[in-house]
């Protein structure tokens, strides 16, 4: 959500379960107030907040610190999203999130856990290996300082780079738990635009493969196949479950960008879990081979 997105927090709040993490972006044409109501307005609620530090949109150390001062005080500063940021050049001391990590400010202010950019289909902006390094050169940081870690990656339409990102990550010794970005139910053409944007493929194929078509772009779409797909490959990969795969996946969760509103995401997400868990009743009352033994 954007610090604008709380009357529409208000009126999704009872459809979306208690604890979940909420993202509170760090826009540049809004302000520190409205960052720290949102945050609060999230806690506040039941759920977790977890604002977002914009490295190149700091203007000083001491507007960062006031940032994470104010945060601490309504009980949100335990889990933040680093990320560079859209300027080209950095308006204040911070030109990345990797020089926030270890700015040793963090600490100070109770943020325990920090979350870091992961970019499965590449960035429009930034080079394959200089992206790779990154996340690399970002969790050893966050070990060293003592901090916990999560990776969110960027939305995605195809599971097939985001598997293979995964496995590229692991094979680094990269073990923090991964959330992979999954665009939330939306209409079809806000989400090719959104897609645009950020250099997300979306070719015939792919967006076929996600479930609808570029030359009907009327109506909306959800996750349901990327969500089932995803889930079915890593299962393959993990002990216990299927194929003993070398690279196993560790642990992987979904980030959902609210394209079509915080309503909608919280919708989509309790009718999923419904069907998926009927399917599965429906499954072991009829003697699926998976339970035998």
């Amino acid at each position: 959500m954007t610090g604008k997105d709380v009357p529409s927090l208000m009126e999704a709040k009872d459809r979306i379960p208690a604890g979940t993490r909420i993202n509170v972006t760090f826009l540049g044409n809004e302000d520190l107030e409205m960052r720290v109501a949102a945050s609060a307005a999230v806690r506040e609620h039941g759920f977790v907040p977890v604002p977002h530090l914009s490295a190149r949109r700091l203007k000083s150390q001491a507007e960062l610190e006031e940032f994470l001062g104010r945060l601490q005080e309504v009980g949100a500063s335990e889990h933040v999203f680093t990320v560079g940021g859209d300027p080209a050049t950095p308006e204040g001391p911070y030109e990345d999130s990797l020089s926030l990590i270890t700015s040793g400010v963090l600490q100070r202010y109770g943020v325990r856990e920090v979350g870091i950019g992961g970019y499965p289909e590449g960035h429009p902006d930034i080079g394959k290996d200089t992206l790779s390094g990154a996340v690399r050169d970002k969790a050893a940081a966050l070990k060293e300082q003592g901090l916990d870690a999560v990776v969110i990656t960027q939305f995605a339409f195809d599971i097939d780079p985001v598997v293979a990102w995964i496995d590229t990550v692991r094979q680094a010794g990269i073990d923090a738990p991964i959330r992979v970005g999954t665009p939330g139910p939306a209409g079809i053409k806000r989400l090719l635009g959104f897609a645009r944007r950020f250099g997300v493929g979306a070719n015939a194929m792919i967006v076929k493969k996600y479930g609808f078509s570029l030359t009907n772009l009327m109506g909306e779409a959800g996750p349901d196949r990327f969500v089932d797909d995803l889930a079915a490959t890593l299962a393959e990969r993990t002990p216990g479950t299927g194929l003993n795969h070398p690279d196993k996946p560790g642990e992987v969760g979904l980030h959902f960008y609210t394209f079509g509103g915080l309503g909608a995401t919280a919708d989509w997400a309790t009718r999923f879990a419904t069907e998926r868990s009927t399917q599965g009743s429906a499954q072991r009352s009829a003697g699926d081979p998976a339970d035998r033994g």
